[in-house]
């Protein structure tokens, strides 16, 4: 009975001693924050994987802290630590997957700190989905911005783009050099304000993929954009703003695709309105031709119930295009070369491209879908590769993503294929899973220095795709979660802390590569961008606060190498996270 009574007290002592833990964890409000503490900085879903990474030495318990209620809701220990080959630092996981209940909550390093606000709920990453699109709205050319739209970026409408000059390069029998041609609308590129194919090609398969495996979820989506009140999706409204333009910079007398519109040299940093140089049309190229293909055959199936006599155009475009560069199959684009031969110089990007394979097979791709005519299997290869990364050099894969989502309306694809390309696809994802629980900050990104290009937050959501279209295919929930767990990654759970995302985060950039946020500097930049992110090549030669590949990021505005905005990174991005809200949001 003594021992009894003894081991009794014990307990209850014990029981005690964890209520005077959890309340003076509770009575901890006024910590500071501790910026090396990292997680997505939006939050999380309930039934999903919470997992934050500490920057620490030591192992140590945590508490996360309703703040509303001000009161411990649960309890954990640190992980062991974890090391990046390329990076000094130590990390240790902080894992309160467990935690199902819904609020607005902090991380608690009891006496030392506390982490920023996060919200447990569903449809969590919603506004972040609609903001990710509603950023090609804000980059539209040839109209102005309503403040009822636009808010407080409203701006003033720049570049009509119709007295635009055919280049002495893209000069033909019928349009010589000089001739005046139209073409308005579309999406300035990036910071800049050009407007490329070969950059929309990329842009534009990606968002028309993301309606294409979730239209449901797209139907409903209101971005609050003027077409917002008919009865086309928002998100393709916005595309068709772009696809418009494209049509334009096909020449209609043989089929060919000028390879940007653009001024001879970037422009200042003003608005759009005050950006008044000449533009012109630059080079047709089979690249620019190619990509132009594959965008118009997609969008023929993709706006077909919406503006079917505008779908037949696009097909009809398409196929031009394909014969095009069938009787010009190696037409590169070389601005260096092409500057010797011509006036005046164009000095904006490039986009050049020395191996056409991918696009060949992107476009054959696409025409076979919608058309199913067989001569465009003739150019799909007897071996397919190895599995690669969306890129806008590399577009192989966005063909093979068309292939394998309308698979079972295809009969007649070489025996196999799809089942190669789904091997390829999961062997791929898989060896992604298996690394990232090694990684330090438990992200399928970043496990390999070579993760870190020039536009890498990009890799980061491309990745995510790939995990997506792997879930798709087989349902299980590690794809998915993996896939969350990139756009944690892109949220703050990362080596600089920042979430990538302007307007979305309590650290995230403020200084974007953008020219209308570098003319309004009084302004916060638009939300919903994303900015390229770390990159130890640093080409613009700004100051860094370091050269380890996954912290070579400033947000400064000269850093164009790393803060830079662009639609072939955004597009991915808006994938990623609205694909994720149609597959967890509603549950």
């Amino acid at each position: 009975m003594i021992q009894q009574h003894t081991i009794c007290q014990l307990l209850i002592g014990l029981v005690f001693l964890g209520l005077i833990s959890f309340q003076s964890a509770a009575q901890k409000s006024t910590l500071p924050i501790l910026e090396s503490i990292r997680l997505n900085q939006l939050g999380f879903y309930p039934e999903q994987s919470k997992i934050a990474v500490v920057l620490s030495a030591e192992s140590r318990p945590f508490f996360i802290r309703d703040t509303k209620a001000n009161r411990v809701v649960f309890e954990g220990e640190l992980s062991e630590t974890r090391s990046v080959s390329f990076s000094p630092k130590t990390t240790r996981w902080a894992n309160f997957s467990d935690l199902k209940e819904s609020g607005t909550f902090v991380l608690e390093l009891p006496g030392i700190g506390e982490s920023y606000t996060f919200e447990i709920k569903s449809q969590v990453h919603r506004a972040l989905g609609q903001a990710a699109i509603k950023a090609f709205y804000y980059q539209r050319v040839s109209t102005d911005l309503p403040e009822e739209y636009a808010g407080l970026w409203a701006r003033a409408a720049g570049h009509p783009d119709n007295q635009v000059l055919v280049h002495a390069s893209a000069a033909s029998p019928e349009r010589p050099e000089g001739t005046i041609i139209s073409a308005p609308l579309g999406w300035y590129d990036a910071g800049d304000y050009n407007k490329y194919i070969v950059n929309s090609g990329i842009t534009m398969g990606t968002l028309m993929g993301l309606y294409e495996d979730f239209p449901g979820y797209v139907k409903n989506l209101n971005l609050d954009i003027p077409e917002s009140q008919n009865q086309v999706p928002d998100l393709l409204d916005e595309i068709r703003w772009n696809l418009l333009w494209m049509m334009d910079m096909q020449d209609p007398h043989d089929g060919g695709v000028y390879h940007k519109l653009t001024t001879a040299n970037f422009e200042g940093m003003v608005m759009p309105h005050e950006a008044t140089s000449q533009r012109y049309v630059v080079a047709k190229s089979t690249a620019a031709t190619l990509d132009f293909a594959a965008v118009m055959a997609q969008a023929s199936r993709v706006f077909k119930d919406y503006y079917p006599d505008m779908a037949i155009s696009c097909l009809k475009a398409a196929e031009m295009a394909w014969q095009w560069a069938v009787k010009h199959p190696n037409v590169l684009y070389n601005q260096n070369e092409m500057n010797k031969m011509y006036f005046p110089a164009i000095q904006t990007g490039a986009y050049g491209d020395r191996n056409l394979e991918d696009e060949w097979l992107w476009a054959a791709s696409e025409l076979y879908v919608s058309t199913h005519n067989l001569k465009y299997l003739q150019n799909f290869p007897g071996d397919i590769g190895e599995f690669s990364l969306p890129s806008w050099g590399n577009v192989k894969w966005l063909g093979y993503y068309s292939l394998i989502r309308h698979r079972d309306h295809l009969n007649s694809l070489p025996e196999g294929l799809i089942a190669k390309l789904t091997s390829s696809l999961l062997e791929t994802t898989e060896t992604y899973i298996k690394s990232a629980s090694q990684h330090s900050y438990h992200t399928v990104m970043g496990q390999s220095a070579r993760d870190f290009v020039w536009g890498s937050n990009s890799v980061a959501a491309n990745q995510g795709i790939a995990l997506i279209q792997s879930y798709l295919l087989t349902e299980e929930d590690k794809f998915l979660k993996h896939a969350i767990g990139n756009l944690d990654y892109i949220l703050g759970r990362n080596a600089t802390g920042f979430s990538y995302v302007t307007g979305f985060g309590h650290k995230s950039p403020k200084n974007p590569h953008h020219r209308p946020s570098e003319a309004e500097p009084e302004k916060l930049p638009v939300h919903g961008f994303l900015v390229g992110g770390p990159n130890p090549g640093q080409q613009d030669k700004c100051d860094y606060p370091s050269d380890v590949p996954d912290e070579s990021y400033v947000d400064l505005t000269c850093s164009y190498a790393s803060n830079e905005i662009a639609i072939n990174w955004n597009a991915p991005f808006a994938y990623l996270v609205n694909a994720i809200e149609a597959l967890e949001g509603v549950k």
